[in-house]
């Protein structure tokens, strides 16, 4: 079957390496409070932050193809439009701070660095391999950071560098060092239609990982999937050492690993170490069971 991710035109070996990267000490670590979540109503997208209460922000309408991302707090969104400009919205307003963005394919979301400073873009124009656009989130000091051939759902490592992202046709999942403005392809890793997270080093990805037979999809960001880690040097896949029903797992700033796990009436988050050691769980409000989770905050 032809897998197509864009609205436009062998087993693996199983690692016992670390699922989270090397980062503070637990003790150190702050822990997770709460968590950013992604629902739909009326055509929009709203971006629904639980720290206590809930607040929440919406995008789209409209031709809105679903061009979107959460900002690491969750207090602004990101989002394209069908004039290719791309947005800031907050409870303040909505900005345009660029005019060049590519439109069209669900999956072409920008990207937020961890500190919420500056948001990466697939810009416009561009075909096989897509150019790559960094902007500071007030629409300043834009910087042409590379051409890669995995624009999807981009992502980026902790450390401000490197951005992953899978292929439009989901054939594998690209890195972009923004730095050298190089691109390579990560092994072991044959079709992806999902990349969530990378680990702070860029050394490991989280990804949907599909079989040759699955459906590639629409390129929409999803509720839930089944998450599985790969190594980006060696590619091999890293087991998660969690039990139940896994519908997704990112990293956290410091290297921890947030895995979420399936439950009657409400999800958990299970937070691990470097090593895999259990650090905490935080119950899920009832109210995100049918949300899909954008981000943890901690």
């Amino acid at each position: 079957m032809k897998h197509w991710a864009m609205a436009v035109g062998a087993a693996l070996a199983v690692s016992t390496a670390a699922v989270a990267a090397p980062a503070l000490a637990s003790s150190q670590a702050a822990p997770v409070t709460g968590a950013i979540y992604l629902g739909h109503k009326g055509g929009k997208v709203e971006v629904l932050t639980h720290r206590g209460g809930w607040s929440g922000l919406a995008v789209g309408g409209g031709s809105f193809a679903g061009q979107f991302s959460a900002a690491p707090d969750g207090r602004r969104i990101a989002w394209i439009d069908d004039r290719s400009r791309l947005h800031v919205r907050s409870a303040g307003g909505d900005k345009v701070i660029a005019k060049d963005a590519a439109y069209g394919g669900p999956c072409l979301t920008p990207a937020w660095t961890a500190d919420g400073k500056r948001i990466a873009y697939p810009k416009k124009g561009t075909a096989a391999a897509t150019t790559v656009i960094v902007v500071g989130a007030d629409g300043r000091n834009a910087v042409d950071s590379g051409r890669t051939l995995g624009p999807c759902h981009l992502t980026w490592s902790a450390d401000g560098r490197t951005l992953a992202g899978y292929a439009g046709d989901t054939v594998g999942v690209h890195l972009l060092d923004t730095r050298s403005r190089l691109s390579r392809k990560a092994p072991g890793i044959k079709l992806a239609n999902h990349v969530e997270s990378l680990s702070p080093d860029a050394r490991r990805v989280v990804v949907n990982a599909i079989g040759p037979d699955a459906p590639g999809g629409d390129g929409s960001w999803p509720l839930s999937f089944t998450p599985s880690i790969h190594d980006t040097e060696t590619g091999k896949k890293i087991s998660i050492p969690v039990r139940g029903t896994l519908l997704g797992a990112r990293y956290l700033r410091d290297g921890r690993l947030a895995v979420r796990v399936k439950g009657a009436a409400a999800h958990t988050l299970v937070v691990l170490d470097a090593s895999g050691k259990e650090l905490q769980r935080v119950t899920e409000p009832a109210r995100a069971r049918d949300l899909g989770l954008l981000g943890v905050l901690g």
